[in-house]
């Protein structure tokens, strides 16, 4: 079984500090929710365990072996990664670029096989995207695009997958179709992370929660509790309602309790994830 650590992880962009002594370890398949204002550090945070940043101090390690001693090879069959940033600028069908997430387990120059396609048809049968099959990606709108990119990163069948806010540009019935293929996968024995704004999906669907404010990790446990009103009231300014559904709490934002100002980020006048 798969275990992902992170240890007092910090990370500078100049002279900002974005990440300060982030650590966690996940040892079992679980959905995790990363969720935190504007700005917090999330999306640095989710970059650096998947290997794509390198960190100023502290490690991340998969399986035991920390993440920069692997090879891109083995952190490209371990790993998919999601960015905010979706765009591609090229033309190809849709079917081609849910392939290429097949192309970490194809030797170089190799033909897709026929457990290639089968793969590739099941993830985008999972996205509902069959019907794009032959369409090229660039005519798509932005909700479309972001399933056939979400279906690739499935076809690449990896044992961590980090999705940074993959539900934006999804309407509702995809985002909650989105959530519970994201369940059913960990429930396969896959690791997933993804970073959330909608506070009552994170509620409703994931199983442990990291919250981030100011580049630091001030709150690691189940949903109900990270979203308590405290730390909501504290971190984002916001007062919550929480509501019974199935076996689950729902926590949904209903008010402002303080002012905006109390979820500032970390380099004064940035307004976007880092």
């Amino acid at each position: 079984m798969t275990q992902l650590s992170c240890h007092a992880l910090s990370f500078h962009r100049g002279q900002a500090l974005v990440l300060d002594q982030v650590g966690f370890v996940s040892d079992k398949p679980e959905l995790i929710g990363i969720i935190g204002p504007n700005g917090a550090g999330k999306t640095t945070l989710m970059r650096c365990l998947a290997g794509l940043l390198s960190p100023t101090s502290g490690a991340v390690a998969l399986n035991g072996q920390a993440l920069d001693r692997q090879s891109i090879t083995a952190k490209a069959k371990a790993i998919a990664f999601l960015p905010q940033e979706r765009s591609v600028h090229w033309s190809l069908q849709c079917q081609d670029i849910v392939m290429l997430g097949r192309m970490p387990h194809r030797s170089a120059f190799a033909r897709p096989s026929e457990k290639d396609r089968k793969i590739v048809a099941d993830a985008m049968q999972q996205m509902d995207v069959n019907a794009f099959a032959n369409r090229d990606f660039l005519c798509l709108s932005g909700g479309e695009q972001a399933r056939v990119l979400i279906a690739r990163m499935l076809a690449q069948e990896p044992d961590l997958m980090i999705a940074d806010e993959p539900v934006n540009g999804l309407d509702p019935a995809h985002q909650i179709s989105l959530m519970q293929i994201l369940r059913a996968i960990v429930a396969k024995g896959t690791r997933v992370l993804v970073s959330l704004h909608d506070l009552s999906l994170a509620s409703r669907w994931c199983d442990r929660l990291l919250l981030v404010h100011q580049g630091r990790l001030v709150a690691d446990n189940s949903p109900d509790i990270v979203l308590s009103d405290d730390n909501m009231a504290s971190v984002f300014g916001i007062g919550m309602g929480h509501l019974a559904c199935q076996d689950r709490i729902i926590s949904i934002p209903t008010h402002l309790v303080t002012s905006c100002s109390s979820h500032g980020s970390l380099t004064e006048g940035q307004t976007h994830d880092r």
